[in-house]
């Protein structure tokens, strides 16, 4: 870890700094909507806005796009193999992208760029690989959260990725003080932003194509939403229990699951959740009690979180939790689990708590949640909340860290 970097404050103040151009390449571990990935985008594109030349790289097989437009270059690195497993899937994507980089290095001159900037761990492995090697000099690396692998050889990338990186960020305190705690990691914290044009309350005409195409039905009952697909992490199978006992007395309730575009296998999970479903008499499907959405087009992400009545966040794992940001500027009360990172920056003023590992605690704050949207301070506390997170203050804070890095440090390719 930079020496330079050490003794800075946890929470960097969003100060600006002059961008001179300044050479980006940001890395993500794929196209598909999933959080890090919008992070990693949305942070391009504020980067781009204060003056920076910003590309972007990320694994994709054939045919595939990046799910969002950006303004900034985006380079693909194209995986042709069908990895049969996970530590295959991960390997190649590393692969992928370490040859992608070269390639560009090798086209466009050794020192193309300023700052290489990982935001998971494929991506970050792909640049310890090269700096190892000695094409480049050293990287950037963004820890959302970390996850436990039974895999030796997924856990040797996980810890690579962020050991092997000269400056690491976090999106929350919680994990800067993990990152500390356990492994001894000066993390700086960078918080996320939220994007209150194109998260908004005013509905839009296509509203209501977007509920029937999704199949959510909104007569007769409310709606919970919850977004990330059907995962552990997510605690999806606890929300579940928590939706049958609020059908007990809301028995017109649809629960809609949307996303899952996940690289990790979640299918145990999944089939213990449609076993669980089935044995609560609930059945799955457009139109029906729950609805898996899959994927959702990103233009239709704000229709879809002013379809639902709340909107309910009970990971018991998160890096930040975007969304809770995301469904509060759509005018939607949230239900959220009371642990750290939300505790950070949330407060009943604005949230609904409820314990991740209690069913009958989320069944509760479902039914406050519904009641006079939960008491949710909608007027001052939450127009409050969101102006605190921008992703041009986000930006800025990333632009003095690569600035008191750079002072010492360039961050040239060899």
């Amino acid at each position: 870890m930079n020496d330079r970097l050490a003794s800075l404050p946890s929470t960097v103040p969003p100060v600006p700094l002059s961008a001179h151009a300044l050479r980006v390449a940001l890395f993500t571990h794929s196209v598909n909507p999933r959080g890090g990935v919008v992070h990693t985008l949305e942070l391009a594109r504020a980067l781009h806005d204060e003056g920076c030349d910003v590309t972007v790289f990320a694994p994709a097989a054939q045919g595939e796009t990046m799910f969002r437009d950006t303004p900034c270059r985006v380079v693909l690195a194209r995986v042709t193999d069908r990895p049969a497993n996970t530590v295959a899937m991960v390997e190649t994507r590393i692969a992928a992208l370490r040859r992608a980089l070269l390639d560009v290095l090798l086209e466009r001159g050794a020192a193309h760029f300023d700052i290489l900037h990982a935001g998971d761990s494929i991506s970050g492995n792909a640049l310890a690989q090269l700096k190892e090697e000695g094409h480049i000099a050293g990287f950037v690396r963004t820890v959302h959260h970390l996850d436990v692998f039974d895999d030796l050889r997924l856990e040797h990338w996980q810890r690579r990725a962020w050991h092997d990186a000269d400056v690491v960020l976090c999106v929350s305190d919680a994990w800067a003080q993990r990152m500390q705690r356990d492994h001894g990691v000066a993390a700086l914290t960078v918080p996320n932003g939220v994007d209150v044009e194109r998260f908004c309350t005013a509905p839009a005409d296509e509203d209501h194509a977007v509920r029937q195409r999704l199949g959510i039905t909104k007569e007769g009952g409310p709606v919970v939403l919850a977004v990330g697909g059907v995962e552990a992490r997510k605690n999806t199978l606890m929300l579940l229990e928590a939706f049958a006992r609020l059908r007990q007395t809301a028995p017109a309730a649809q629960l809609v699951i949307a996303g899952g575009a996940s690289l990790l296998d979640h299918d145990a999970y999944a089939r213990q959740f449609a076993a669980r479903a089935a044995a609560c008499g609930l059945r799955i499907g457009r139109g029906a009690a729950v609805v898996l959405t899959g994927t959702v087009d990103d233009a239709d992400m704000p229709a879809l979180f002013r379809s639902a009545d709340l909107v309910a966040m009970v990971s018991v794992r998160e890096g930040f939790g975007l969304v809770v940001l995301e469904a509060l500027a759509c005018g939607r009360p949230v239900v959220v689990s009371r642990i750290a990172p939300f505790t950070e920056y949330l407060d009943e003023r604005v949230c609904v708590w409820a314990n991740p590992l209690d069913a009958e605690s989320i069944a509760g704050a479902l039914r406050r949640a519904l009641h006079a949207r939960g008491g949710i301070d909608f007027t001052q506390a939450v127009p409050a909340l969101l102006d605190r997170f921008s992703w041009a203050a986000s930006a800025r804070c990333h632009l003095q860290i690569y600035g008191a890095w750079l002072a010492g440090r360039r961050l040239a390719v060899r």
